[in-house]
């Protein structure tokens, strides 16, 4: 049985070239979108540990560094 990239692949070529433009174009939209909740996901797990460092101990101690 073919993987779904590799029907995929089958596809793009028996397909007119502007036509896979618009595969291309759909491929690239999913990429970003999977960057992008990669990239939020990571920013709110450094979020989440910054009360960790917010406090007067270390607020002073970096003070002095």
């Amino acid at each position: 049985m073919n993987t779904a990239k590799e029907r995929l692949l089958k596809i793009i070529d028996e397909i007119p070239e502007q036509e896979v433009d618009k595969i291309l174009d759909f491929a690239e939209y999913l990429k970003t979108k999977q960057e992008k909740r990669l990239s939020d996901d990571l920013t709110k797990a450094s979020e989440s540990s910054l009360d960790f460092w917010d406090n007067d101990i270390d607020d002073e101690v970096w003070n002095n560094v």
